[in-house]
Order: C-alpha cells, then sequence, then structure tokens
C-alpha cells in the first residue's frame, strides 16, 4: 500500500527566502529481505551481497533522471552522527545488549528548476535495519528526519517521519526504501542557486548513540549473533 503523507512549514531568515518549504514523502517499499547466520563465511556473504546492492540500488527503485536545471542541485547527504540507529539495552554498549539497529547507507537524488521558481528535490533512500539479541518481537518503529539547510549555516526546516519495519520470521536484518517526490525549497530569486542549499537526512537518535556513532566503532555485520566488538574506524 502506498502512502502518501505531506508537511510543510514556514522558511525564516537565511537568503532573505520567502513562502514554504515542503517536504512529502511518498511510499515505504520494501527493496530487500532478511537474513541471519554468523562467522567469516556470512561475513563474506554479506559483504558480496551489500556491494550487489549498491550497484542494483538504482534498478530496484524508479529511476531519477538528471536535468537540465537553472543552476546545481542542493547537496543530498546523510549526516554522520544521526546515520545510524543502535539502540542498546539499559545503556550498556555490547553486541550482547542490542536491540533494533539501523543504517542509511545510501541516497540517490535529482533536482528541477528554472528563471525564479522553487527547486524541487527527489530523493530516494536506503535503510539497512536490523534485530540484535536484545530486539523484543519482530517490528519495530524507527524515526527519521529530513533537514533543509542554507549550506553550512542555519536550518531553514525539519520534518520527522516514521519508518515501520516487521521483520520476515527467522530473519534479523531487511532493507526498506523512502522516497521523497517533493521536496520544495523557495527562492529569493533567480540568482539563488541550489548550490546554496543542503538537504540532510538522518534518525532521530539518543545522545548516546550520536556519541557511539561518533566514535567510529561498529559492530559485525553479525552482532546478533556473536558478542564481538570491531575495531573502531578513525
Amino acid at each position: 500500500m502506498r502512502d502518501f503523507r505531506s508537511i510543510s512549514f514556514h522558511v525564516c531568515a537565511a537568503l532573505s527566502l520567502a513562502g514554504a518549504l515542503a517536504i512529502a514523502p511518498q511510499a515505504h517499499a520494501q527493496a530487500g529481505g532478511g537474513r541471519g547466520g554468523g562467522g567469516q563465511d556470512q561475513q563474506d556473504a554479506d559483504d558480496a551481497k551489500k556491494k550487489k546492492r549498491d550497484l542494483e540500488f538504482g534498478k530496484t527503485v524508479a529511476p531519477l533522471p538528471q536535468l537540465k536545471n537553472a543552476g546545481p542541485c542542493p547537496y543530498v547527504k546523510v549526516l554522520y552522527d544521526a546515520a545510524r540507529y543502535i539502540d542498546f539495552k539499559d545503556g550498556v554498549v555490547s553486541s550482547s545488549s542490542v536491540g533494533y539497529t539501523g543504517e542509511i547507507s545510501k541516497i540517490s537524488s535529482m533536482c528541477l528548476y528554472k528563471a525564479d521558481q522553487p527547486i524541487r528535490v527527489r530523493a530516494q533512500i536506503l535503510f539497512e535495519l536490523g534485530r540484535g539479541p536484545q530486539a523484543k518481537g519482530r517490528t519495530n518503529v524507527y524515526r527519521y528526519w529530513v533537514a533543509v539547510t542554507d549550506r553550512n549555516n542555519a536550518v531553514l526546516g525539519k520534518s520527522y517521519f516514521t519508518l515501520p519495519a516487521t521483520f520476515p520470521a527467522g530473519a534479523d536484518r531487511m532493507d526498506k526504501v523512502e522516497s521523497f517526490d517533493d521536496i520544495v525549497i523557495p527562492r529569493k530569486d533567480n540568482k539563488v542557486s541550489g548550490a546554496n542549499f543542503e538537504v540532510l537526512v538522518g534518525f532521530d537518535v539518543t545522545p548516546q548513540m550520536a556519541d557511539f556513532n561518533r566514535s567510529g566503532k561498529r559492530f559485525r555485520a553479525n552482532a546478533g549473533q556473536a558478542p564481538e566488538v570491531a575495531a573502531a574506524r578513525p
């Protein structure tokens, strides 16, 4: 079932923008199935699947054609501190304490604008979701946000969305894709290009989750099966 939502709010201050910035998520589309297991063989298989999934990402969802615009498109990217969602039971940072997990692994985007028209951005976001040993049940509702900023400066608008996920029986991981067909960024005049803006995406994380993300630590792909933690990455 397609789930259409529309949220708009007023933009103030930066670049003397006027009007409303609208973000309209289109649908919750499942892009992949669950998988389980552990060990090095499973790690190698997961790595191979990830490479294949990245290569085929544009084929599993509707393509986003590159259009000729009046200027460059806004940057669309994931905020590093909020790129991953890892729920630790009782705040204990260990693989055996992991509940539900998530990672924003890939974004595809395009934009359209001419003359002094607003910038209209389309984006597709690939979420990789997981269940650790402390996950209760097979269903979890993740929360994430999409924000538009005056590049490297003020936040012009931010909206929150929910991402329900029901894991197949026996599966500890799954993929989902969220599509945004209409992120509208007003412009003062035709001298304001898309290069002045950024569209940022991230999970709604707790301060502890953000600290863990900043530390660079990562659990292995089979964290739900084995109590090991990979070495911190720079």
